[in-house]
């Protein structure tokens, strides 16, 4: 197991996250963080993905993230929604309802 693996919080569908990934640009690397909700979580062991959703200006972003990419630097679980599906597409319809906390 690599360190980055041990470090992992237990991820479901319906958290509140935010993923620090570390980008290159030029010689540089920094840390940017992406916030949202996941919706979906694809495949498993090593090949594990998660799908994160958020509204940014209006305008909502996926992005799909592998679990245990090196550039993912560490994942914050900031609230749980109580949800009964595992794949929370029905999120990018206008007619979404909202999520409620869990207890």
């Amino acid at each position: 197991m690599t360190e980055n693996q041990e470090k992992l919080p237990d991820l479901r569908p319906g958290y509140q996250i935010k993923v620090h990934q570390k980008i290159k640009e030029g010689g540089k690397e920094r840390t940017q963080i992406f916030e949202g909700i996941v919706i979906a979580i694809r495949n498993k062991g090593e090949n594990k993905t998660f799908t994160v959703r958020k509204i940014s200006e209006g305008i909502g972003v996926e992005k799909i993230f592998p679990l245990y990419s090196p550039t993912i630097k560490k994942i914050e679980v900031t609230r749980k929604y109580k949800v009964r599906r595992s794949k929370l597409y029905h999120l990018r319809s206008s007619k979404a309802r909202k999520l409620t906390e869990a207890k």
